[in-house]
């Protein structure tokens, strides 16, 4: 049995922040499971951090499917404590909102926020009884301020801000700590080399977020003792203008 287990999904590109956070976890000691919807991404994932000799466990889960989240969890509690829950699944998808059919809102706030609602429904659950665990959330400055183009994924990610502060109230007495990490700009990973590959070319890497310090503000919201927690924090390249 581990002495700790970190699930995180939303895991997909070698280079994404998804991947970045299994491999700090797993070097850390963790037993990391990591849960995406394709099994040929997630295998490539597992295996170049596996080749570090560290414990790795790749599960084929949809976020916004409620049996495949709880398969993903029990999968993970019985290979011990778990002791962090890390929700990083998200489709940043631009379109007009003239010309924006309703499945495609629907689609958004399903991964965005619906998804964000099984995962740590099923995180508590585990954690809870433990009177301890941290819950991390991947939030997007679109929660924050709406942008162009983005009014569903902006609504999607503003449920979740919402969604993670109200369950920071409900269960920090109880020992669970609940953060949320507003990302704000595009980062230097795959998802937006291969996701806006027309904008990603256009800003240099001084604008970029680096993705490896997102990592380490992920490690010290989970290592925060409990008399010094933080909820909400927002990162972004010192070239972003805010």
């Amino acid at each position: 049995m581990a002495e700790q287990v970190v699930v995180i999904i939303g895991v997909s590109a070698l280079q994404g922040l998804g991947a970045k956070l299994a491999r700090r976890f797993a070097q850390g000691g963790a037993h990391v499971f990591i849960g995406g919807r394709t099994r040929e991404k997630l295998d490539a994932v597992a295996d170049s951090i596996r080749a570090e000799d560290v414990e790795i466990t790749p599960v084929v889960a949809d976020a916004t499917d409620p049996a495949s989240v709880q398969g993903l969890f029990d999968e993970a509690a019985s290979a011990g404590p778990i002791r962090l829950s890390i929700y990083n699944a998200g489709n940043n998808m631009p379109c007009d909102l003239l010309g924006m059919e309703s499945d495609f809102f629907e689609r958004c706030w399903r991964v965005a926020c619906f998804g964000g609602f099984l995962f740590s429904q099923q995180a508590l659950r585990h954690m809870v009884p433990n009177g301890e665990g941290t819950l991390l959330f991947t939030g997007g400055s679109a929660a924050i301020h709406g942008n162009p183009l983005l009014s569903a994924f902006g609504a999607a990610k503003a449920g979740l801000r919402a969604l993670a502060k109200s369950l920071a109230r409900e269960f920090q007495p109880q020992g669970i700590h609940v953060g949320h990490v507003v990302i704000d700009g595009d980062s230097s990973g795959d998802h937006s080399e291969r996701g806006r590959p027309q904008l990603a070319q256009t800003l240099t890497e001084e604008r970029r977020i680096d993705l490896e310090g997102v990592v380490y503000i992920y490690e010290m919201l989970h290592r925060q003792p409990r008399r010094a927690w933080s909820h909400e924090i927002d990162v972004r390249s010192f070239e972003q203008a805010f």
